[in-house]
């Protein structure tokens, strides 16, 4: 594909006619390369048989995972998306900025009311300088347990991978989760009871548990590769509740980016990824030939707490030489449950690829502290929470609560008094020992929808501090609207004395959603330079659902380049 640099015209183009022409033919060029992709989404139930039973699962295009999309950085997708299921639904762009068309972003009474059954919504948005691996799932209700599917969005045509060794082949790896039961009745009775619900019956790789689990060896997935050849695999953790620990036996993997944004290449022989986050890493197929396992279980931060300990697998499969299929798969050594150390040593490694435009400056220093709570059971009922109570969580003391009648946005836009407040705390109520042993009368949040107000262009830093209310916990933050930059990330209360001064300002890595470490803090910066309205979540589907959430507010810039666009026609309305 040609293309004509604008500048070098303008410096020479002195011919009026011949200005004109060449501009008309450089435009023309640039949006060849760009091309505009329709899907359809059906969102309907589907019969599917795990673990030895047949249940009934909700489904895009009747497919588990779903459809996983292609396109180029600069494409426009749109999505028209048809409810034909039984529950409210809508689709999150995970990781996709959405400049601008904050309409499109999917988050159930944040920026649109749910699709409703028997109604559609059409999601137009387009790429804009995003390369690498994202997901879209549902963001309403746990229907993410089993609507999710890939996004993948290719350089541009004539561009390449800025990778040290260009792959051969590629591949897609969902991580899930399984229950032996309908997700929304699971998490509507832990709604009901105040307990937490119960934990999930297998992890996947692409909508399969792996032969370690009854009756599921057959459909196994396999992953082919060729000797000597290089394989880029994209891993993606779509798992509702769990952060996962992920290898392969006897390969080292090269992570080159994470969350769609580049990374100075490293090798590691395991990864870990929270709810969320996407890793890319090389392959190179240097084994014997044979047969090896990919695996992947739990990394459970939370003492205490039950989780989902068996480990999904697929098949890492030689296939240009005479491999015997009937080869029991080598199995790799997985990380403990609880090795926090490991799970450190791979996210401190990230970095970006070359200097990052970090703000160097602070206009907006937050402070929000996450985790979870407990509150008195409402009088007259009887909950299943530790000592009678119910399960509850917060950031800055706040307990996020969805609106019913309007989304935020669309109560923004209309001017609509009574769906939101601005007065989100910049900071804790009170300051107290986060990761310590904290006051039991602590423990309670506030409910409401509060906000927190950023300036257009603002530079803004966040500081994510765990605390230890009830227990501590690694807890996938996840910003819709925005990549940030996660220059710091320790253990115990963060000090702002001595853990500024170890900031990364030069070369931290990109991400959309960042661990905060167990009993620990990290630090995120980016600029305020999307408008709209913008939720930010601890991306454990359980805590979002008990209230570990609030929404930003950014206010239109000046000048039409900087405005919000307008609602669409068929927005569904509450």
């Amino acid at each position: 594909m040609l293309h004509y640099n604008t500048n070098s015209v303008k410096s020479w183009c002195s011919w009026l006619p011949l200005c004109l022409i060449l501009f008309f033919v450089s435009g023309f060029f640039e949006l060849a390369v760009a091309e505009t992709h329709f899907h359809n989404f059906v969102v309907q139930a589907k019969s599917v048989k795990r673990l030895c039973n047949t249940h009934n699962i909700i489904t895009v295009n009747g497919q588990y995972p779903g459809p996983t999309l292609e396109l180029r950085n600069g494409d426009t997708l749109v999505v028209k998306v048809q409810n034909k299921a039984k529950y409210n639904v809508t689709i999150h762009w995970h990781g996709i900025r959405q400049m601008r068309t904050a309409w499109a972003d999917g988050p159930e009474f944040v920026t649109q009311c749910p699709i409703r059954p028997g109604g559609a919504y059409t999601y137009r948005f387009t790429i804009q300088g995003q390369e690498g691996t994202l997901w879209w799932h549902a963001h309403s209700s746990w229907l993410r347990a089993t609507v999710y599917g890939a996004l993948i969005i290719h350089p541009k045509q004539g561009s390449s991978y800025p990778f040290p060794t260009i792959p051969n082949h590629e591949a897609t790896i969902l991580l899930g989760e399984w229950w032996n039961a309908n997700p929304i009745d699971v998490i509507n009775q832990a709604r009901k009871t105040g307990a937490a619900p119960n934990i999930s019956d297998a992890y996947t790789i692409n909508g399969q548990p792996g032969d370690l689990y009854s009756c599921s060896s057959q459909d196994t997935v396999i992953i082919p590769v060729n000797s000597s050849e290089t394989s880029l695999l994209r891993v993606i953790n779509s798992a509702l509740n769990q952060q996962l620990f992920f290898t392969i036996a006897n390969h080292n993997l090269t992570v080159v980016a994470v969350d769609a944004s580049y990374t100075k290449p490293f090798t590691t022989s395991v990864i870990m990824l929270g709810p969320g986050q996407t890793t890319d890493v090389l392959l190179t197929a240097d084994q014997p030939p044979s047969r090896y396992y990919i695996a992947a279980r739990a990394y459970a931060s939370a003492q205490n707490a039950p989780f989902d300990n068996t480990t999904t697998t697929a098949i890492l499969q030689y296939t240009n030489t005479n491999t015997n299929t009937s080869i029991k798969p080598l199995l790799p050594n997985l990380p403990a449950y609880n090795d926090t150390p490991t799970a450190t040593a791979f996210t401190t490694r990230l970095r970006s690829p070359a200097k990052a435009l970090v703000p160097a400056t602070v206009d907006e220093s937050l402070f929000f502290t996450v985790g979870l709570g407990l509150n008195p059971c409402s009088k007259g009922q009887t909950c299943q929470g530790p000592n009678g109570t119910r399960f509850t969580a917060s950031m800055n003391n706040v307990s996020f609560v969805l609106p019913s009648t309007f989304s935020i946005l669309q109560a923004h836009h209309q001017g609509v008094n009574g769906v939101f407040t601005v007065d989100f705390p910049a900071a804790p109520p009170l300051q107290f020992d986060y990761t310590g042993n904290v006051s039991r009368t602590l423990w309670s949040p506030v409910t409401g929808t509060k906000l927190y107000k950023l300036q257009y262009g603002s530079s803004v830093q966040i500081v994510l501090q765990g605390t230890s209310i009830f227990t501590t916990e690694n807890h996938p933050v996840h910003l819709h609207g925005y990549d940030f930059y996660v220059v710091g990330e320790g253990f115990g209360n963060f000090n702002a004395k001595t853990d500024t001064a170890k900031f990364n300002l030069v070369d931290p890595p990109m991400r959309n959603t960042v661990g905060v470490p167990v009993g620990g803090w990290a630090v995120i910066r980016f600029v305020a330079d999307n408008p709209g309205v913008w939720l930010m979540h601890c991306h454990l589907d359980v805590h979002i659902t008990w209230g570990l959430a609030t929404a930003f507010i950014v206010e239109n810039g000046v000048g039409e380049l900087q405005t919000l666009e307008s609602p669409p026609l068929d927005l569904p309305q509450c």
